[in-house]
């Protein structure tokens, strides 16, 4: 694609964002605000799910005991959304629609199907793609939820302030990665 960052700047910058970030609010993460969005959701089609209670720490409760935990913390989130966390993750969408009409990557005709090194391996079929994709999206979030975080508050937030989850995840995930794409793509 043309219009890509240079690695360099870009680590530079991405490194510069969550050092702000847990400066001046919070350490960066955002899978937990997929269950805040279906929560969300969930909320508008039951009246059941959030409640106020004063004896909660939160000052919210659900029967959903992740919605509940932390004091309601999250049943909180559900409740009243327009939170640091999920306005940040408003803003990635917000933020990457800016930079594809400013002059960010444009993506080929060929590659808005498939990058390059998946159609050399698999053909230019875009049902695999999107399938692969979506189905490959829903473990990384599904173990994202298991582990209790996702790649942005693990690895990056969590590496930045030292933290030996960061590291020991970061390990993990180039672990499996790196052979699994060597299996994939077939390179040596």
């Amino acid at each position: 694609m043309n219009g890509q960052l240079d690695w360099f700047k870009g680590g530079l910058l991405l490194g510069a964002a969550f050092l702000l970030a847990v400066a001046l609010v919070k350490p960066i993460g955002v899978s937990t605000q997929f269950v805040i969005a279906d929560g969300i959701v969930w909320n508008l089609f039951s009246d059941t799910v959030i409640k106020k209670d004063t004896a909660s720490k939160s000052g919210y409760a659900s029967p959903n005991a992740y919605l509940n935990k932390s004091g309601g913390k999250y049943a909180k989130n559900v409740a009243k959304p327009l939170n640091y966390s999920f306005v940040f993750v408003i803003a990635m969408v917000i933020g990457a629609f800016m930079s594809a009409q400013l002059g960010g990557p444009k993506a080929t005709a060929q590659d808005r199907i498939a990058p390059e090194p998946w159609r050399n391996r698999f053909g230019q079929k875009p049902v695999l793609r999107y399938v692969t994709v979506f189905l490959a999206g829903v473990l990384v979030l599904f173990g994202a939820r298991l582990a209790g975080g996702c790649t942005s508050g693990h690895m990056m937030s969590g590496m930045m302030q030292t933290s030996l989850s960061g590291y020991l995840f970061a390990l993990g995930t180039f672990a499996v990665a790196v052979p699994i794409a060597i299996l994939i793509y077939k390179r040596n």
